[in-house]
């Protein structure tokens, strides 16, 4: 038997999902802010990354102005796309070495981080965006390309 929707959840659904992108958003720039100014008790528990040292350093940079971009709703995909990448960066090269589960690992935030990310980017930003503000191009398509839209709406040639 399937489940019947509830109307109260779908009509929250935008809400929620607005809710979800910035709070996330708010946490991963907390992480970059710390990191990158010693800031909200500082990189590691204190102090900042030096400037130019990889990988800290830059991915302090991504979660800042990926954590804003995500948190305000400008270029929402791409930026949680970026960010989801990098956490899963910090997983496997960080936190996995020591072991499977990132329970066991430490890797929890990196785990929840790019599953959150990935879930924004598959989901986008939800009516309450910057993005929705900006004028859209008309006839542009995944690709940007004038007419794209437009063919990628069409059924392909029979032969």
């Amino acid at each position: 038997m399937p489940a019947r929707p509830i109307p109260a959840v779908d009509t929250a659904r935008p809400v929620i999902l607005t809710v979800f992108r910035v709070v996330v958003g708010l946490l991963f720039a907390c992480h970059g802010v710390a990191s990158l100014f010693g800031v909200l008790g500082g990189a590691k528990g204190g102090g900042s990354v030096p400037v130019g040292e990889w990988p800290g350093w830059w991915a302090a940079l991504i979660q800042l102005v990926g954590g804003i971009l995500v948190l305000v709703g400008l270029g929402t995909r791409t930026a949680a796309l970026l960010c989801s990448g990098s956490m899963a960066y910090a997983y496997f090269s960080v936190h996995q070495e020591h072991a499977l589960m990132p329970i066991q690992n430490g890797g929890e935030a990196s785990a929840m981080f790019s599953f959150a990310f990935l879930a924004i980017a598959a989901l986008g930003p939800g009516p309450f965006a910057l993005e929705r503000l900006l004028p859209r191009r008309a006839g542009t398509g995944l690709t940007g390309q004038p007419g794209s839209a437009e063919r990628a709406s069409q059924p392909a040639p029979t032969r």
